[in-house]
């Protein structure tokens, strides 16, 4: 709950501070496009001068299409962006310090094993992070309930793991479905304002129109554009969680093996 509320406030400064620099922005334009009339002007007074067209870079370009998409649902947009790929980012960087090289994992677990007992196994878990040693090491905290309470506990604390492992996936699937939702939703609004001008007018001007067709097009290409960022991030994690739940269930299964041989060698 307390995670919920700092993104619904985070997401509410963001869009503060997004709505304000549309503002600034509009400002800033009008008042540049006014001077550029009077410089056209004067230039189109002397006959000698030639018209020079200079091109805008990518991201001032960026810039006036989000400027012109409309501050409220570009804000929204980039807020679910923003968030999105904060998520995407932090369960990024939490599955890759899961990693763990099971196989070696093992191979240390075995020698830990032979050499210094369950003790001695247990000790190299704690001193290794990610969720496989986590359950390895309460496998083997349960060693002398016997084999079969150690791969239960094995399986009841691996569905323990999977459910962090898969932590935040719902919200950034959440941020793939809502973006598009909105650019359409600008799209719908865009539209009604585009029937209003020609109602306002009592004629069909593509001049009046074509305000409120641009924001229904940026607004959809835009929730477009994030949702496919994000579902890039989703899959890429997706894939990442069923890697480690593969990597998990294999190392259980040897380890239980490595347990049998340990027991039937101290009969």
């Amino acid at each position: 709950m307390k995670k919920l509320i700092a993104l619904l406030t985070l997401a509410g400064l963001l869009i503060m501070s997004t709505t304000m620099v549309f503002a600034q922005d509009e400002e800033s334009n009008e008042k540049a496009t006014s001077t550029e009339q009077v410089a056209t002007d004067q230039q189109a007074a002397d006959d000698n001068a030639a018209p020079v067209a200079e091109e805008k870079p990518l991201h001032q370009q960026l810039k006036i299409k989000i400027i012109e998409g409309g501050p409220m649902f570009m804000g929204f947009l980039l807020v679910t962006l923003i968030l999105g790929l904060a998520l995407a980012f932090e369960r990024i960087i939490y599955l890759n310090l899961a990693t763990t090289n099971t196989k070696k994992l093992l191979a240390n677990i075995e020698d830990a094993i032979n050499n210094g007992g369950i003790e001695a196994a247990k000790e190299v878990c704690r001193n290794t992070r990610g969720p496989v040693a986590s359950i390895f090491y309460q496998g083997l905290d349960r060693y002398d309930s016997g084999i079969e309470v150690v791969e239960k506990s094995v399986v009841s604390y691996g569905s323990v793991q999977m459910g962090q492992l898969e932590n935040g996936l719902t919200w950034i699937a959440l941020f793939i479905a809502l973006a598009p939702m909105l650019g359409f939703m600008g799209t719908v609004i865009g539209m009604i304002q585009a029937f209003d001008a020609i109602e306002a007018a009592g004629d069909i001007n593509p001049s009046l129109v074509a305000g409120g067709i641009k924001v229904a097009l940026i607004t959809t290409v835009t929730g477009l554009i994030i949702a496919m960022i994000l579902q890039v991030f989703y899959n890429y994690i997706v894939g990442k969680i069923d890697s480690l739940v593969n990597a998990m269930e294999e190392s259980s299964i040897s380890l239980i093996d490595i347990l049998v041989d340990y027991q039937r060698k101290n009969k």
